[in-house]
């Protein structure tokens, strides 16, 4: 029996009468209406994760010290993603346990943390907006990122709360498209719906407000009867984190997977545009930066779905994971060897395609091996550390690679490398196929 199996899906009888509806595994598909409503939650929290970093950020990082750009950059993405490895896993541990009543009523545990996260984050945007110093930009990114992954945390985890495993792949793909579809939306409303850096981060947060707040009001939150509820104790929260290796084998290899696709992610995109200014030397890198998502976008839109559906259908993961690297190192390489623009076009079609495969299959994958229903949110929070501290190592390693190390073509060479040996990595994974 594969782990796609429906009736691998179906709880023992016994025991699902025993569980709340929060924890229980779910068994009843999602309905479209549902899937919308959450491609849109996801829309805006990617929308103001990936708009500042690729456009608003550098622009903003440019103008306060230009001399210094790359490396001045490389520190606020740096300690902004440090916050969000910190923010995510700890949000989704806090909402495993959220009981909330409020006028006799009870609501779940993760509408809430999704609703502050979004007025906080927009909040947060409005003032980076004014910030005219590194420091201030620095402190204005790592307040968005803190409140953006509590947002991201919640939802991560509305796939294991709602969607049945054998529904998972073609879910996780429509959940996946965001992620670049939000950056090709951002960068059109701040280069050209509206201009100038300020107007540019009040749009994004208007926008995530917009497309967050529907989720929230119009779909179904179990809430968690206070007798599931642990006990709040925070040395123990903290101790809760570490999820052993050695107790939970496949879980350890999805991290590690998953860690190293996205280290190979954060070396390839962070200086993107630079790349585009100073060599390919582009006429107009912001505009080319934009096609460049655009096509990236639609690969990934033309595979992401499609991939999830086959492999919910074929009751296989591992290959398409597999596949995926390939693609995303081909790519990778051909921006090393030709840093020219019909081949960065090319390259970029192809990153998109991969990652398609990718986000999908592999979404679905880890929510295979998470180690109890209890703790959905914080394990997934756990493996969002996986997206979020490459965002870290990704300024270290790239900066030097860039400026000491034999510049772009080095930097997509190890970008190359590293995402390869991340989806063939995957292998390693026992209990699903």
């Amino acid at each position: 029996m594969t782990a796609l199996d429906p009736a691998a899906a179906l709880p023992d009888p016994a025991r699902a009468a025993s569980l709340p509806a929060a924890l229980a595994e779910p068994t009843v598909p999602v309905r479209r209406g549902w899937i919308a409503l959450i491609f849109g939650a996801n829309l805006g929290v990617w929308m103001a994760f990936f708009t500042p970093i690729q456009v608003l950020l550098p622009q903003q990082v440019e103008l306060i010290a230009p001399a210094d750009k790359e490396t001045m950059l490389g520190i606020v993405t740096g300690l902004g993603a440090l916050a969000a490895v910190i923010a995510n896993p700890l949000a989704g541990a806090l909402s495993d346990r959220t009981c909330l009543r409020l006028g006799g009523r009870e609501f779940g545990r993760r509408h809430v943390w999704t609703v502050l996260g979004a007025l906080l984050g927009a909040a947060s945007l409005l003032l980076l907006a004014q910030q005219r110093t590194i420091l201030g930009v620095t402190v204005g990114w790592i307040a968005a990122q803190v409140c953006f992954n509590a947002m991201l945390a919640t939802l991560t985890a509305a796939i294991p709360d709602r969607v049945p495993v054998a529904q998972r792949g073609g879910v996780s793909g429509w959940v996946g498209i965001p992620q670049s579809l939000g950056l090709v939306l951002g960068v059109v409303l701040v280069t050209t719906v509206v201009t100038g850096n300020s107007a540019g981060y009040a749009v994004v947060a208007a926008a995530v407000l917009l497309l967050a707040l529907p989720f929230t009001l119009l779909t179904a939150d179990d809430p968690l009867p206070r007798t599931h509820r642990p006990a709040l104790r925070w040395r123990e929260l903290f101790a809760e984190l570490w999820i052993s290796p050695r107790r939970h084998p496949d879980f350890a290899w999805a991290w590690i997977t998953r860690f190293l696709v996205q280290v190979g992610n954060a070396l390839g995109t962070l200086y993107l545009l630079y790349f585009l200014k100073d060599k390919v030397r582009h006429g107009d890198p912001e505009g080319g930066l934009l096609i460049l998502v655009l096509l990236y976008t639609v690969g990934l839109m033309a595979t992401a779905v499609v991939a999830g559906r086959i492999s919910d259908r074929s009751g296989r993961r591992k290959i398409f994971v597999i596949w995926s690297g390939i693609i995303m190192a081909v790519a990778a390489l051909l921006l090393a060897a030709w840093p020219i623009w019909p081949v960065a076009v090319a390259a970029a079609l192809l990153l998109g395609a991969g990652y398609g495969v990718y986000v999908s299959v592999d979404a679905a994958l880890i929510t295979q091996v998470l180690p109890q229903a209890a703790d959905r949110a914080k394990d997934l929070g756990v493996i969002n550390i996986a997206n979020s501290a490459p965002q870290v190592l990704g300024p270290a390693l790239s900066a030097p690679i860039v400026v000491y190390l034999g510049g772009y073509a080095t930097l997509y060479a190890v970008t190359a490398v590293v995402t390869l040996l991340g989806s063939a990595l995957v292998v390693k994974i026992r209990t699903v196929a």
